[in-house]
């Protein structure tokens, strides 16, 4: 399949969401704040997405908190460094995304990992994963599931004949993917790597799919692998925040679309492990999840605007 995106595009309910997501940002866009005030709504955007992106890890400190910098949460921190970071890094996100993954890593598990020396770095066989998944996974043109229909499904995103590893303990304030998410154990490394070449090539391969089903695979492929073995949440999410910027849905980094997940934590974890079947229901729910993250966040946004209105 020359473009596996556009056919997990095109499945059942697929097409309805991304245009209602599509339509929730373009509604966002055309708010009048935005012509005076567009970098404080920015900035506001990037913090509560830090703020939910470290809650949906088991860091849920108030917004309040974390704005006047007194959150002492190692994930909080991680979070906001990280966040700061996706603006300088759409230039080589096409062009290098194994390379921006290992920055993203280094930033969001500095101070949840003993040895500095693993931050950025993929995890080994010989160091399983011990917290939230951030590997980049390696999705061949064929590799991301690619269903050809409703009824049809496409191999499983993970293979299960390399559940390997014997979970160690999570670091401290990190959610435990295996038993809060119901996702299992991370693949070996060796077929993890794979999938994270793949990714790779997926990113930087032309596609006729809508920015949002990339963003929806980038996002669901680093949790499902965990390539780092710490923080691979923190980094999933500001991956995929980072390809609505680079691949045009929220060319601004507008959309808090971390806070749309934390509204529905709940479908979180469940589309998660839809995707994870391959199926082409599976595939398609998550990437329907991924559509109303967007509105959601379109609409967290809107509110900010809002309020700068009234002052």
């Amino acid at each position: 399949m020359s473009d596996p995106l556009a056919v997990i595009a095109e499945l059942p309910g697929v097409p309805e969401a991304v245009r209602e997501a599509r339509a929730a940002v373009d509604r966002l866009y055309g708010h009048r704040v935005l012509r005076r005030r567009r970098p404080e709504v920015t900035a506001e955007s990037a913090l509560r997405g830090a703020r939910a992106s470290a809650a949906l890890e088991g860091a849920d400190i108030p917004l309040d908190v974390v704005r006047s910098g007194r959150a002492e949460s190692a994930v909080v921190q991680g979070a906001l460094r990280v966040s700061s970071e996706v603006g300088r890094l759409g230039d080589i996100w096409r062009t290098a995304p194994r390379q921006v993954l290992a920055r993203l890593h280094v930033l969001a598990a500095a101070g949840l990992v003993t040895d500095e020396r693993l931050l950025g770095r993929p995890r080994t066989d010989a160091a399983p994963p011990a917290g939230p998944s951030s590997a980049e996974p390696s999705v061949s043109p064929s590799a991301p599931p690619s269903p050809a229909s409703s009824s049809s499904s496409a191999p499983s995103p993970v293979a299960s004949d390399v559940f390997s590893h014997v979970r160690p303990g999570v670091p401290s304030g990190l959610l435990d993917l295996d038993a809060e998410l119901g996702l299992g154990p991370a693949p070996g490394s060796e077929a993890t790597a794979a999938r994270i070449a793949s990714l790779a090539a997926l990113i930087s391969a032309p596609s006729e799919a809508p920015a949002l089903v990339l963003a929806a695979i980038v996002h669901a492929e680093i949790v499902v692998l965990r390539p780092f073995g710490t923080a691979d949440g923190l980094v999933a999410r500001a991956a995929e925040r980072l390809t609505l910027v680079e691949f045009g849905l929220d060319p601004k980094s507008l959309v808090t679309v971390e806070a749309g997940h934390f509204e529905r934590r709940e479908a979180y974890g469940e589309s998660l492990r839809g995707y994870l079947k391959g199926t082409a229901e599976g595939v398609g729910g998550w990437v329907r999840h991924c559509a109303e993250a967007v509105r959601l966040g379109a609409r967290e946004t809107t509110a900010v605007c809002e309020a700068l209105e009234r002052g």
